[in-house]
């Protein structure tokens, strides 16, 4: 039986130092996964293959990320019916918003999650990542929350370190 992964796709590995969040996230919640450089247009049949022979190997979900044109994740999403999540890179002229509108501007029927430009929106795919497959895995679901309710401890203890400050003022 294969193992349940999540695939990580990148235009270029210059978008790597971007997608390091995905994967430190990932690891965190003890997702396998794969990552691979691969191009919606240099590389358009290696793409496809991989996809489809991913599919193959266990592949729940796809996380693509690419920056100026940015279609590989509408490639993807093209090929397979499993999720896509894209990840817009914030790189040239328009600082990401190019990638942002390639990315999310899909025809209807062919959906890609979209989330933010940039750093933020690699931490966030992780995490969609994750909630995503913790709808099929209760112990997966129970680490989500658990992260979850540790994040809004840190918040609060900031927010309780602020106020005693500005309280010494």
């Amino acid at each position: 039986m294969n193992t349940p992964f999540v695939a990580i796709l990148m235009g270029s590995d210059s978008d790597f130092p971007v997608m390091q969040s995905t994967v430190e996230i990932l690891k965190n919640f003890s997702i396998s996964y794969e990552v691979k450089v691969t191009s919606a247009h240099r590389t358009p049949a290696a793409t496809h293959e991989y996809v489809r022979t991913a599919e193959e190997r266990g592949c729940q979900l796809f996380i693509c990320a690419a920056g100026l044109a940015a279609h590989l994740a509408g490639a993807v999403a093209g090929i397979t019916t499993r999720p896509v999540i894209g990840v817009p890179i914030d790189g040239g002229p328009l600082k990401g918003m190019d990638a942002l509108l390639s990315t999310v501007q899909m025809p209807g029927g062919v959906p890609v999650a979209t989330v933010a430009i940039g750093s933020a929106g690699a931490k966030n795919a992780g995490y969609l990542a994750a909630q995503m497959l913790s709808i099929a895995d209760p112990e997966l679901r129970a680490r989500v929350a658990e992260e979850r309710r540790q994040s809004a401890e840190l918040v609060m203890a900031k927010d309780v370190a602020l106020q005693e400050k500005l309280a010494e003022a």
